[in-house]
């Protein structure tokens, strides 16, 4: 957390953020190649993250390749300012966003501007801003709503059709 307030914090890790990102399009790549080894749905294949792994997920969702386009796309109260994104596909896979007001990183912005450029471009997007809860409120029980993200995130996985069996 320190180091993010660094004044070079964000010089240092845009190489860095570059190779994460790849790697999360090449891992929905390899899943698709092998979805029938998995026994899964190659239409049905998304990514989740949470913090920078949200900014790996988010990321996904801009310049893809048919063979590395998420099926829909889960940032949590991830890191994603302009710099990071592109113009919005016109295939753009469903979007689920979540993040807290009091988050100690000040991440929440990320989310509403990312959720406002799917809106924008008129693409389906969910967000919930929980007004506690912290960076990093993941699946730990804190007695308050963000304890029920994962329901949510379950309602929007059926609401888009990612569910039901066919």
């Amino acid at each position: 957390m320190d180091n993010m307030k660094k004044s070079d914090f964000i010089e240092k890790m845009t190489p860095i953020v570059s190779l994460c990102i790849a790697d999360g399009r090449a891992a929905i790549k390899y899943v698709r190649a092998h979805a029938a080894e998995y026994e899964i749905d190659p239409d049905r294949i998304g990514i989740i993250g949470f913090s920078a792994g949200g900014t790996v997920a988010a990321s996904t969702a801009f310049n893809y390749t048919p063979e590395n386009k998420p099926d829909f796309v889960a940032p949590i109260y991830a890191y994603m300012p302009p710099s990071l994104q592109g113009p919005v596909p016109d295939d753009a896979a469903p979007m689920f966003i979540a993040a807290a007001t009091d988050d100690n990183l000040g991440l929440a912005s990320h989310s509403v501007g990312l959720y406002s450029k799917w809106l924008a471009a008129k693409k389906p997007a969910e967000l919930h801003i929980y007004e506690k809860g912290g960076h990093g409120f993941g699946m730990h029980k804190q007695n308050i709503p963000t304890d029920t993200w994962i329901e949510r995130y379950g309602d929007w996985l059926g609401l888009i059709g990612m569910l039901k069996t066919r």
